[in-house]
């Protein structure tokens, strides 16, 4: 939660090419929402009947029960901030039909009313109460993320809780307590990131709202990360993130691109595959850098030299980039991760989102395009062993070492 994900203090406003905006798809998972919301969860009849007072009192009273039965303070302040946003939503008919709503948010309210009807009629997505709501907060970001990863690896720690399972991210809903926590990371000798999250999702549990932070963007990108995580809502594997967010992210574009089809916008339809494509050869230059680092973490010299040659590779990659930069004419899609440097918790994420891309675009083209028989084919692989998907879907380190050419 992805975020697009991403923060990526983001040009969250561009979503499907700044990759920080990414973490939205799996920001709950951090934050342990999900946890509460499973393991606590009010019932059907309750959310149909009672006052959204009473729902968030009882909700407050269960995650109290949650915190003291699992891991103290992190979990209670994840589930008030959490509440204190549910408290906010306002159904989405009601605002643009208020006469003091600015024409600006009532007319975007509009295109996010029909992208929902388009999500759940024409791509068979969730049709729930998610995205017919709209929260306004007084910040920037709802959450703000924190990545970390050792100094010569690029797996990331990891963060585990029960039911969502581990997530390489923590969020925080006050940006001072990320910083902290990066700085006590970072203070052990970790790489780090924080990113700012526009939006994010609770993967069902509860009716997800549109965000301000998220009234700016364009109904494609509103398009994308709506699409984007009622794929998490429909399908979501506990432990798996390469393959949840690869999955979310195959239908975003799918969407995406239907959306711009139905409405004859064949000009920013071609537009958004020239970014897409510029986009995978960012991907695939930051992959191979990944690639190459976790070579030289395996080799066992010393921390003097490890760390020369890491500082060397990072350097050439910074170089590759503004090459592919000139290339595509002096803007990429990572422009804001590269002013931020790179170092090895960026570099984690991009497998999350990734590797396992090409095979599952590969069974929607198996299907001819058939999302209901691609949902079906990807329930069956829900169904799989991790490694057993893994091995189906997606490409591994090796893989991509013995290329020609890399």
């Amino acid at each position: 939660m992805t975020a697009q994900t991403h923060m990526h203090a983001m040009s969250v406003a561009q979503p499907h090419v700044e990759p920080r905006r990414f973490t939205v798809a799996a920001i709950v998972g951090v934050i342990g929402i999900h946890t509460i919301a499973q393991r606590y969860r009010l019932s059907r009849t309750i959310k149909r009947r009672c006052y959204p007072l009473t729902r968030l009192v009882l909700g407050g009273m269960l995650a109290v029960s949650a915190c003291m039965a699992m891991s103290g303070c992190y979990l209670l302040e994840s589930a008030y901030g959490q509440l204190s946003l549910l408290s906010k939503r306002e159904p989405i008919e009601r605002v643009i039909a208020r006469p003091s709503t600015p024409e600006a948010v009532r007319l975007k309210l509009e295109e996010v009313a029909d992208i929902r009807r388009f999500a759940s009629h024409d791509l068979g997505l969730p049709e729930d109460g998610s995205y017919r709501s709209y929260a306004r907060i007084s910040r920037n970001y709802v959450v703000w993320a924190v990545v970390a990863a050792p100094e010569f690896s690029i797996d990331p720690r990891l963060w585990c809780y029960p039911i969502v399972g581990c997530v390489a991210y923590r969020g925080y809903f006050v940006e001072r307590k990320a910083r902290a926590f990066a700085a006590h990371w970072s203070k052990k000798g970790f790489d780090v990131t924080i990113d700012g999250v526009a939006a994010y999702s609770t993967l069902g549990h509860f009716d997800d709202p549109i965000i301000s932070t998220m009234i700016n963007w364009s109904d494609t990108d509103l398009a994308a990360v709506i699409f984007h995580e009622l794929t998490h809502q429909m399908l979501y594997v506990a432990n798996d993130a390469d393959f949840d967010e690869a999955l979310a992210m195959t239908v975003q574009e799918e969407g995406v691109r239907r959306w711009l089809t139905l409405q004859g916008r064949e000009s920013e339809l071609a537009a958004r595959e020239v970014d897409e494509d510029h986009q995978r050869q960012a991907v695939e230059l930051l992959r191979h850098t990944r690639d190459q680092l976790r070579i030289l973490y395996a080799s066992g010299g010393t921390l003097r030299t490890m760390r020369e040659e890491k500082r060397a590779t990072l350097a050439a990659l910074q170089v590759s980039y503004e090459v592919l930069k000139k290339q595509w004419g002096g803007a990429g899609p990572f422009d804001s991760w590269f002013d931020d440097g790179i170092n090895n918790a960026k570099l984690a994420s991009i497998a999350t989102y990734y590797d396992c891309i090409p095979g599952l675009q590969r069974e929607l083209a198996a299907v001819n395009g058939d999302l209901a028989a691609f949902y079906r084919r990807a329930f069956e692989l829900s169904k799989l062993s991790r490694s057993g998907r893994h091995a189906v879907l997606c490409e591994t380190t090796n893989d991509r070492v013995q290329q020609p050419g890399m």
